[in-house]
């Protein structure tokens, strides 16, 4: 199913000036004017539809599903998605935690099921398919490893070149990944921020098209079908509290527009509670939610995908967060790889570090009884523990080989 006319507007996150879809296209011209490299950028672009004409015309979510969400994607057919299935990831529900029953509902969304194994396909998959109806054959994008095998991933089902700038750092397993697809590699000496700049002066003198979170406004709109996806998989309520990662921001940001695009059609009338979670040791998002000046301190962390020393995202989400009433909590390591053994050893599933960074959020809440009875609670794993299985390597003691005797084997598993 399709449509003629796209029906969205950016409006600017910082100054809130509103452009049309061809006067833009990555960030506010005059705030990014403003970007220093010492705090987060500004000019982030939110993507804006025509709400009050959309209200008659889906009085209820079965309506807004019927074409796959489109009228509030920027695409213009859906048939210019991967031919992959994105999204649409399990939600499990699990009612005991070391043994012990619980009183108030937990779920888990495994967006580990996606195709390349995290949840950043969501953004791949519609940035590829912007650019496909843009004829943009070449896409680019910066990386720690998870974004860079997801846009490979996409454009190798798509037909599409992806270029994946890396800090040499970068986990190795996430760098095959990223081979194996077919995409160009570039490993980049420094930090994530170093091959997000490279990637932008690759952008304007090369002309390909940028998938760089916190750049291309549409990494947000494919983010936010997860909140569309659990309004469903709850039988159409609003869970109470959903606990995300959080590293540039831009998650987060994409879960509270997904649900304020449904409070904006009146499908839903209430926010859930959203808790930002992030290592403790690359914290630069939530110790500044209040702070007058922005302050960095360098990230060092073993989740990888959530260590940021400048949020990109920061404004829009530090505004979500503060609009809607949101929480936030830091983590220690030791306590991600607590909660990483915990998860796996209870439920069979096994998180990268940044994606049980979320579920060491909701232990921390579960421990110190700020759950309450009976409410719906969400977390959000946003990647399998396969792509860094290094991080857990301390996790991991492999006993020594037995001879082929019966009586060896008995004693090691008594």
């Amino acid at each position: 199913m399709s449509r003629t006319v796209n029906k969205y507007h950016f409006q600017c996150t910082d100054c809130d000036t509103i452009y049309q879809q061809d006067e833009v296209k990555y960030l506010c011209p005059v705030c990014s004017a403003e970007n220093t490299n010492i705090s987060p950028p500004k000019g982030v672009l939110k993507t804006i539809y025509e709400y009050e004409n959309l209200i008659d015309k889906h009085t209820d979510f079965k309506t807004l599903k019927e074409n796959n969400f489109l009228d509030l994607l920027p695409i213009r057919d859906f048939k210019n998605m991967p031919n992959l299935k994105i999204g649409k990831t399990p939600l499990y529900k699990i009612d005991k935690i070391q043994k012990s029953k619980l009183v108030f509902q937990l779920f888990l969304k495994d967006d580990s099921q996606n195709p390349t194994f995290s949840f950043k396909d969501r953004a791949s998959a519609l940035v590829s398919a912007f650019a496909k109806e843009h004829s943009y054959n070449t896409i680019i994008a910066a990386s720690t490893g998870n974004a860079g095998s997801s846009l490979a991933g996409i454009c190798a089902a798509q037909g599409q070149k992806a270029i994946i700038l890396v800090p040499e750092s970068a986990p190795k397993a996430k760098l095959a990944q990223i081979l194996m697809y077919g995409a160009a590699i570039v490993p980049v000496r420094g930090n994530y921020d170093d091959a997000f700049d490279l990637s932008i002066k690759a952008t304007e003198e090369f002309g390909w098209y940028n998938r760089n979170t916190a750049f291309n406004p549409f990494t947000i709109e494919g983010k936010k079908t997860v909140s569309f996806e659990l309004f469903e998989q709850l039988n159409f309520k609003v869970p109470d509290r959903i606990f995300v990662p959080v590293g540039d921001g831009v998650i987060i940001s994409g879960v509270y527009k997904g649900f304020e695009d449904l409070l904006r059609l009146k499908i839903i009338d209430k926010m859930p509670v959203i808790v930002a979670v992030q290592a403790k040791n690359s914290d630069n998002l939530v110790r500044n939610i209040n702070n007058a000046s922005f302050e960095i301190i360098e990230s060092n962390t073993l989740a990888d995908s959530i260590s940021v020393d400048i949020p990109r995202n920061f404004y829009m989400a530090q505004k979500f967060i503060k609009k809607y009433n949101g929480e936030t909590i830091t983590i220690e390591d030791k306590n991600i790889l607590k909660a990483s053994s915990l998860l796996a050893k209870n439920t069979g599933l096994f998180a990268e570090p940044a994606a049980a960074t979320a579920f060491a959020g909701f232990l921390s809440y579960f421990e110190n009884k700020k759950i309450e009875n009976k409410s719906k609670n969400i977390v959000l794993l946003t990647g399998s523990g396969l792509k860094d299985i290094a991080a857990v390597k301390d996790l991991i003691n492999m006993p020594k080989a037995i001879l082929p005797d019966i009586a060896e084997l008995k004693n090691m598993v008594k």
